[in-house]
């Protein structure tokens, strides 16, 4: 799909996929490693419907478009799937790996979704899912737009599953990228006076659907199981994925450096991700940790605070 081609888009959407994969220390031993706590998980329906918590087994995104009946839409839905791994067997750690799955939906026109809603069923191994894309006309040319994600795998034992063996059966990060190469987009966020009301009336469950791409750009949405603004950005002095956007790159990279030699052979006999992370910030040189100190952005000056 050309609108991943955007290199802003991708490495938020990367961002997403891998918020809270892995936390620092990076090591699976570690509790919070072991007790694997990941954003837009969607499990099977048989564990939900078995569950009296808040567990999903889909995740609604709706939106406001701008368009007409030929505007076509297209549909790029991101997971991570967990697979077992068998630690080294010098640190007898066995572990969750993910591996990046992608659905795509072809260009779809308003017209035809809103005649009829667009289903397609996906299947990878050990996990099945499908996807419904609808349209709902609100005016000649304000269109809502409905995206339902389902995880529908059977787990017919799913009493008898720990959940880590649910989470093996589970599609993780969810997350979307809707692209309308000639429509427009309304923020849900802040929208027009207009379409407040519209807006208010979408109902989004465990996503938050945000323009996304350069600055003023509407032919794209990311809807993320994270809270984001509109376009959010990768700060360019960023050197790569952490894994962990609650925390500042400073102080991960510096207490990554303070592990023991014990504590990163552990980290190298892991996951392949955390090993990258490792040798990464092994890597940065001095003047990269003065860019990561600090810096400063958008200065205004005395005349443009006080208008």
């Amino acid at each position: 799909m050309s609108f991943m081609n955007d290199d802003v888009v991708e490495k938020i959407a990367n961002a997403v996929l891998y918020e809270g994969y892995m936390l620092y220390p990076y090591r699976h031993s570690a509790v919070k490693n072991r007790q694997r706590f990941n954003f837009g998980v969607l499990y099977p329906l048989q564990h939900c419907q078995l569950q009296t918590g808040s567990d999903n087994w889909q995740m609604q995104t709706e939106c406001l478009l701008i368009g007409n009946a030929a505007t076509p839409i297209e549909v790029k839905v991101r997971f991570l799937q967990l697979v077992a791994r068998q630690g080294a067997q010098e640190d007898r750690q066995d572990f969750q790996e993910a591996v990046e799955q992608a659905v795509c939906l072809g260009a779809s026109s308003l017209l035809s979704m809103e005649t009829k809603p667009v289903l397609q069923g996906f299947r990878f191994e050990g996990i099945e899912g499908e996807l419904e894309l609808r349209a709902l006309r609100l005016d000649d040319r304000c269109f809502k737009i409905s995206l339902v994600i389902r995880n529908l795998t059977d787990v017919a034992n799913a009493l008898q599953m720990h959940r880590d063996e649910i989470l093996l059966r589970s599609l993780v990060s969810v997350h979307s990228i809707l692209h309308a190469a000639d429509g427009k987009f309304i923020s849900s966020i802040d929208p027009p006076e207009q379409y407040r009301a519209a807006v208010s009336e979408c109902r989004n469950i465990g996503a938050w659907p945000v323009l996304a791409g350069g600055e003023g750009q509407c032919d794209t949405v990311l809807s993320a199981p994270i809270i984001l603004y509109d376009y959010p950005q990768i700060a360019p002095e960023s050197a790569g994925d952490l894994f962990d956007g609650t925390e500042i790159d400073e102080i991960l990279a510096l207490r990554i450096l303070t592990m023991t030699d014990s504590e990163k052979l552990e980290v190298r006999n892991g996951d392949d991700r955390a090993r990258q992370i490792l040798e990464r910030t092994e890597m940065l040189p001095p003047e990269h940790f003065q860019k990561l100190h600090g810096a400063l952005r958008g200065l205004r000056t005395n005349s443009e605070e006080s208008r």
